[in-house]
């Protein structure tokens, strides 16, 4: 589980982190990283839409991404705001792919941040 602390709850910091952030993408994730947030520590959000699947697809998928950024954490910069959304091939992605979709994002986003 997504630590208390670490979850993205704010839809004004979700708004801004689409608007804002970097965004990079592949046929199953699409990873918008914001830097300088003002918030204590990485955020991370989630959207896993009604075009996934029902319900329990989708939150199948929500829980697989929120353990696959959990581990990821200790890589993310002190500020950031991550969301992450789902897109429809998710649903048929296992953890493996979708925690290869989501290592690809996060570089190329921090690569694109430092750049």
């Amino acid at each position: 589980m997504l630590p208390a602390a670490r979850r993205l709850t704010d839809g004004v910091l979700f708004r801004e982190a689409t608007r804002r952030g970097r965004r990079q993408g592949t046929p199953r994730l699409v990873v918008h990283l914001w830097d300088g947030a003002p918030v204590e520590g990485p955020s991370v959000g989630f959207v896993v839409s009604k075009a996934v699947g029902n319900a329990v697809v989708r939150n199948r998928v929500k829980r697989r991404l929120r353990h696959l950024t959990r581990e990821r954490l200790s890589t993310l910069p002190g500020s950031v705001v991550v969301v992450v959304r789902a897109l429809p091939a998710a649903a048929e992605a296992d953890s493996a792919q979708l925690g290869r979709d989501l290592d690809r994002c996060l570089e190329r986003c921090r690569e694109a941040v430092e750049a």
